[in-house]
């Protein structure tokens, strides 16, 4: 750690905020120094999202006081933020898909040539920082049309690019490959020499010991913790975020896999996956792990219809399954839980009952009519069985955590009661405590004779929960690992192409040790 001056960067003391009855944050205080990097750490739910709104002029303070390089700080809009220096790089990507990189990157701050909007020079510069990052982006390409986590890199370029004095990392890593994460990480600590202010976001610990130079934990809205990271220790933290100690991540999977449900042959795509072929069991977890471009993601859209381009033959319990759109995936008893859960699993302005009830509405329909009592039934059934945390039914999904909105968009297609469900990432970007109640989940989903796809970048996870394990790669199966004693880094090699990987090997090495440890590398 450098050593910082004694007047902080920013400084923010005694915060409080509240939302009517609620108490988002309470007596809040936190400093962060020119040329170091500080983790905010917490549970979903314990005030982190607050805070960052807080900082860049989202929402006001109630109590308390802001000061930037000593001078108060009153930030009514995000404009004011950002004019102090204060900017933020989130897990979810917010961007405008038809224009290209460059606008994107300069949206709001258009440089001008006279009366003109001045597009050359702005082209330069924004191929100059994603070039400076590393990131081979081309600035004139539409944000379409990138994958992504090349639009976490473009939203990256767009704070770099105004040169903050603090900067505001949530999540950011969360789509990136171990690639790119460690060009991230080499990003990180340039910004920190040349005197930057990082505030750094993650549920990820080896990240945290990887970057911070010191820990700030929150936990329901108070800051229960700060100190040096060199003197903390992961255990520490997951004590101080949870009130409590988690020495068992992972559950036991009491399930022994039977009949096949799902048989997949010769699934294919142009330009995305080719010839993908496995078959899935009753009360069976099929791991599938690769990097970032892998397919994975792609080839589970297939399965549930949305990827019109791709071809091959589904059958799900012997009969043969033509899927031309969801529906039809649906109707055989297949759910899929999306990797973005804010874009594609959920509807964040409607309730968690309207949220849960939607894939059936026509269970709940009388003539045109919708039964409130059957919609409502139904979701406190969920609502119990998920352990979902909400002041109401009738509460907005955005208004939930993380690792509860997580819960809802499970819930609604289990209430649907199918035989096969597609969980891709299902525990990005939610915290420890949440974690442990979703792999909770999985392993009572397989015990009540369901079949499970786990599609995930976390290799602990996969490790510790799957049956099987499929390696992909650049659009191809390259590996199948089978057993509890698989090597970490037979996978890895499979997932990289370093090396020679047998397709049908799977090793018998020493087993993934099931702690916390394990989940957060």
């Amino acid at each position: 750690m450098h050593e910082a001056p004694l007047t902080p960067l920013l400084r923010l003391s005694g915060v409080h905020k509240r939302y009517g009855a609620t108490v988002a944050l309470s007596d809040v205080s936190l400093e962060l120094h020119a040329g170091e990097v500080v983790a905010l750490v917490g549970e979903n739910g314990a005030g982190k999202s607050t805070l960052v709104k807080i900082l860049t002029g989202v929402v006001p303070l109630d109590e308390g006081t802001i000061t930037m390089q000593g001078a108060l700080q009153c930030f009514r809009s995000a404009q004011n933020a950002q004019a102090a220096g204060i900017l933020a790089v989130y897990q979810e990507t917010v961007m405008f898909e038809e224009l290209s990189v460059t606008e994107n990157i300069f949206v709001g701050r258009h440089q001008m040539r006279g009366p003109f909007i001045d597009w050359p020079t702005m082209h330069v510069q924004a191929q100059a920082v994603l070039d400076g990052m590393g990131a081979r982006i081309t600035a004139s390409k539409l944000v379409k049309d990138l994958s992504l986590a090349e639009r976490h890199l473009v939203e990256i370029a767009r704070a770099l690019s105004q040169k903050a004095l603090v900067l505001i990392l949530d999540e950011p890593t969360a789509a990136l490959s171990q690639a790119e994460i460690q060009d991230f990480f080499g990003l990180v600590r340039r910004l920190r020499d040349q005197g930057v202010g990082v505030l750094f976001i993650t549920h990820k610990f080896d990240e945290i010991f990887a970057l911070a130079d010191r820990y700030v934990v929150l936990r329901d809205g108070i800051a229960v913790g700060t100190g040096r990271i060199a003197d903390a220790s992961e255990g520490a933290l997951v004590q101080l975020m949870a009130g409590r100690t988690i020495d068992q991540m992972y559950p036991r999977i009491q399930s022994m896999p039977g009949d096949t449900v799902l048989r997949v042959r010769q699934l294919s795509h142009p330009t995305e996956f080719s010839d993908l072929q496995f078959d899935l069991r009753r009360g069976e977890i099929l791991g599938f792990y690769g990097l970032v471009g892998s397919g994975r993601s792609e080839a589970m859209l297939a399965i549930m219809g949305l990827n019109l381009q791709a071809s091959g033959a589904l059958e799900v319990l012997g009969r043969p399954l033509n899927v031309k759109c969801p529906g039809d995936a649906i109707a055989a008893g297949i759910a899929y839980v999306p990797e973005e859960r804010q874009r594609q699993g959920a509807i964040l302005s409607f309730s968690v009952q309207n949220n849960i009830s939607l894939p059936g509405l026509d269970r709940f329909a009388w003539g045109p009519w919708l039964s409130d009592l059957k919609e409502s039934t139904l979701c406190q059934r969920m609502v119990e069985r998920l352990r979902i945390k909400t002041a109401s039914p009738h509460t907005p999904v955005s208004g939930l955590s993380g690792g509860n909105q997580q819960k809802v968009v499970i819930a609604k297609w289990l209430g649907l009661n199918p035989g096969i469900v597609i969980l891709d990432e299902p525990t990005k970007g939610i915290d420890v405590g949440a974690k442990q109640a979703v792999y909770q989940l999985i392993a009572e989903m397989v015990r009540d004779g369901l079949a499970v796809i786990l599609v995930s970048s976390e290799l602990p996870e996969v490790m510790n929960l799957a049956h099987r394990i499929i390696v992909m790669r650049r659009g191809l199966q390259v590996a199948e690992f089978t057993g509890t004693h698989t090597r970490a880094e037979a996978i890895l090699a499979a997932a990289s192409g370093l090396g020679g990987v047998n397709p049908s090997a799977g090793g018998v090495l020493e087993p993934v040790r099931n702690t916390v440890a394990d989940m957060t590398t």
